[in-house]
């Protein structure tokens, strides 16, 4: 499947990506109001995450009264303050808790450039969340996103143990 989610992407309108990235980003605002206002002065600044295996990057303003979350195809990706590398499934590793960000980046499975600042500041407020946003984020999409996250959590078992 994993193989498969870039490509079954690539056919879905990006309009569509941002209908569910906005819904998303509303609701972690309003069940989680403190994971943005965690990260200080860095909340007012941007995040470029690119799962490199997908068709398109997103930017993060992880401001902590109104923050946004934006899909770009690839070569319209705008300049931001910092970038975060890697592949959707070491990226969701990361949203789902199941690794510290520390390992993710220092194992180089992770690739940031830009202000690091900034990414210490998410990736210390995500540590100090209880729960998985990838979780929350399940929850928002009813039994199709529990599926999604229950066919995730175990292949990244599987992965772990081969």
């Amino acid at each position: 499947m994993p193989a498969l989610l870039p490509l079954v992407v690539r056919t879905v309108p990006l309009f569509v990506i941002q209908a569910a990235f906005d819904r998303i980003v509303t609701n972690i605002h309003r069940d989680r109001p403190r994971l943005f206002a965690r990260m200080g002065t860095a909340a007012k600044k941007t995040i470029l995450i690119d799962p490199i295996d997908m068709p398109f990057v997103v930017e993060l303003r992880p401001d902590d009264e109104r923050p946004d979350m934006r899909a770009y195809r690839r070569d319209a990706a705008p300049t931001a303050n910092a970038q975060i590398k890697g592949t959707f499934a070491e990226l969701f590793k990361m949203l789902d808790t199941q690794l510290d960000g520390d390992a993710l980046f220092f194992s180089r499975t992770l690739k940031v450039t830009g202000d690091l600042e900034v990414v210490v500041a998410l990736r210390n407020a995500l540590d100090d969340i209880d729960g998985s946003i990838a979780g929350d984020v399940a929850a928002l999409f009813g039994p199709p996103g529990e599926i999604f996250l229950s066919f995730m959590r175990h292949r990244q078992k599987a992965v772990a143990h081969a």
